[in-house]
C-alpha cells in the first residue's frame, strides 16, 4: 500500500515547501513593529507591513495544513488496507494534499520582482469584426471567473461595448497575491474558431483578441509624470447603466503625450476617483515601459504587441469542427473547452511558468 501511493518520508518532505520556521520568525518581527506606539505614523509603510503579515500568515496556515494532512495520512495508511471507509478517506486526503503541494510548487515559480503584485489587464479584439468583439468579452468573463475562483478581487476600470455585441476594449484590475505572476502567462493573442452566431449562414469564423497585463506598482515608486506631458479629457460614462454610472462628465481619459499611452477610467463613483485610478494605471504602464527598455530580451512585451491575427496566437480555442484548447508555447491541450472558458485555466498557467523556469535554469 505505502509503496503504491507514497512513502511516509515523501509525505513528510512536503512540509519544506513553505519554510515555516523562517516565516514564523519573520512574522514575530513584524508583530513587534505593529505593536509599537508609532506604527501608524507612516501610513504607507504600515499598510505594506500589514500586507506582508497577511502573506506570512497565509503561508504558515498552508504549512500547518500540510503537517496536519501528513499526520492524518500516517494514520489512514495503517487502516486503509482493511477498512473501506478509511481507504475512501485516504484517497480524498491524498487529493487535498496533492492540490496543496501543486499550489506551493507554482508559488515557487514566481521569481520576478513584481510577480506578487496585483495585475492590470487589457483585452482588445483583433481581426474578426463582431465575432472578435464577442470573443474579447468571452475572454473577459473567463478571467473574471478564474480570479473569483481563486478569491481574487476584480474591478472593471473601463469597458467599451461593441456596436452589435461583445466589447471594443476592457481594462480591469485583479487584486490578490501573485495576480500578476499568474496573468503574465496569459499575455499574447488568443484565437477562437467556431460557427459564428452573428451571420445567417453560421459559417465557421476565426476570431482574435489580445491580452496584456502589467503589475500594479506602488504609489511611492518614482515615476515622474509632468503636467506638460499629459492631456486629461473628461466625458460621460458609456456603460450599460446602473447605480454606479454617473450621468455627469465623470469619466476620465489621460493621454501621455511622449509615449502615446492612453488610459481611460469610467467605472468609479466620481471624476476624482476615476482620475486617481487612471493615474495609477498610467504609472504602472510607464513603469512597465521603462522595464522593457532595460531588458535585453523583450519576448513577453512583444507577444502582446504582435498583430492580433493569424500566426501570432499563444493559444487556440477550437469549438468547431472539433473541440480543443491548445497552448502553442507549451503544447499543453485539453478537450474540455467548457471548463476552460469557465475560468479553469490554472493548468495552462502552471505549464507556462514551468517552461519559463526550465529555460532560466538552462541559460
Amino acid at each position: 500500500m505505502k509503496s503504491s501511493i507514497a512513502s511516509k518520508q515523501e509525505l513528510t518532505n512536503y512540509g519544506g515547501f513553505f519554510d515555516k520556521e523562517s516565516k514564523l520568525a519573520n512574522l514575530a518581527q513584524i508583530e513587534q513593529v505593529v505593536a509599537s506606539a508609532d506604527f501608524w505614523n507612516d501610513q504607507k509603510t504600515a499598510q505594506k507591513l500589514l500586507q506582508q503579515r497577511h502573506r506570512l500568515e497565509s503561508a504558515i496556515r498552508k504549512a500547518d495544513f500540510l503537517e496536519k494532512t501528513v499526520a492524518d495520512l500516517e494514520v489512514l495508511f495503517e487502516f486503509a488496507a482493511e477498512d473501506p471507509t478509511s481507504m475512501d478517506e485516504l484517497v480524498t486526503t491524498l487529493r487535498q494534499l496533492r492540490s496543496a503541494v501543486e499550489e506551493g510548487e507554482i508559488e515557487m515559480l514566481f521569481t520576478g520582482q513584481h510577480d506578487i503584485a496585483n495585475a492590470i489587464v487589457d483585452i482588445n479584439p483583433g481581426a474578426g469584426g463582431t465575432d472578435a468583439q464577442d470573443w474579447a468579452e468571452m475572454l473577459l468573463r473567463m478571467y473574471i471567473k478564474w480570479a473569483e475562483r481563486r478569491g481574487f478581487k476584480v474591478e472593471i476600470v473601463d469597458e467599451q461595448p461593441g456596436k452589435e455585441a461583445g466589447i471594443k476594449s476592457a481594462t480591469f484590475t485583479i487584486a490578490g497575491d501573485y495576480a500578476y505572476g499568474y496573468m503574465k502567462s496569459e499575455i499574447g493573442v488568443h484565437r477562437l474558431v467556431r460557427l459564428s452566431p452573428f451571420n445567417s449562414g453560421q459559417s465557421r469564423e476565426t476570431s482574435f483578441a489580445s491580452v496584456y497585463a502589467v503589475p500594479e506598482v506602488d504609489d511611492d515608486f518614482e515615476i515622474e509624470i509632468l503636467d506638460k506631458d499629459i492631456r486629461i479629457d473628461t466625458y460621460r460614462s458609456s456603460g450599460a447603466g446602473g447605480q454606479h454610472v454617473n450621468v455627469t462628465d465623470s469619466a476620465v481619459r489621460i493621454t501621455h503625450l511622449p509615449t502615446g499611452i492612453v488610459v481611460s477610467c469610467q467605472n468609479q463613483r466620481s471624476q476624482h476617483q476615476n482620475r486617481e485610478m487612471a493615474f495609477k494605471i498610467l504609472r504602472s504602464r510607464l513603469y512597465e515601459l521603462e522595464m522593457q527598455k532595460r531588458r535585453e530580451e523583450l519576448a513577453k512585451a512583444e507577444a502582446a504587441k504582435m498583430d492580433i491575427s493569424f500566426g501570432s496566437q499563444i493559444r487556440n480555442y477550437v469549438l468547431h469542427p472539433y473541440r480543443l484548447v491548445k497552448d502553442t508555447r507549451t503544447k499543453l491541450e485539453t478537450s474540455d473547452i467548457d471548463a476552460v472558458l469557465d475560468g479553469r485555466i490554472d493548468m495552462f498557467m502552471k505549464e507556462y511558468l514551468l517552461q519559463q523556469s526550465r529555460k532560466t535554469l538552462s541559460e
